[in-house]
């Protein structure tokens, strides 16, 4: 027998001594461990994907926006998010090919704030009228 087999069915032995499990439980079981063993063994991992979460194109919608690199819904993506992923915002949005310019919140956010920015008219000199 081999030793992928053996770990395996260690593995599932106690697995089983703690948890009630059917036969088709423990023969996938064991099928998938001694597979995932030998693919250590021999270091065939699968080569980890480093494909986004989301479409890049797609994640601004109108009420949320969703990072591409974990999937999770904002308002707004900080910076402060952006450093679990070890990313700035700039690094953000070259890694997922988005313009420099292009703010990382939701539409209605944005369209929110541009409003209240033309009401307050900071171009202009105050006193004048």
């Amino acid at each position: 027998m081999e030793d992928y087999l053996k770990e395996a069915l260690e593995i599932v032995k106690a697995q089983a001594s703690v948890r009630t499990m059917n036969e088709e439980e423990m023969t996938s079981m064991v099928r998938k461990l001694s597979a995932g063993i030998q693919a250590i063994a021999e270091n065939t991992l699968p080569a980890k994907e480093d494909a986004p979460a989301c479409d890049p194109k797609k994640s601004i919608k109108e009420k949320t926006i969703v990072c591409c690199e974990c999937g999770k819904s904002f308002k707004i993506i900080t910076k402060k998010h952006l450093s679990s992923h070890d990313l700035t915002p700039d690094e953000y949005r070259e890694r997922h090919g988005m313009k420099k310019k292009t703010p990382l919140v939701c539409k209605s956010l944005q369209r929110e704030r541009r409003k209240k920015m033309k009401e307050m008219q900071l171009w202009t000199k105050r006193g004048q009228k």
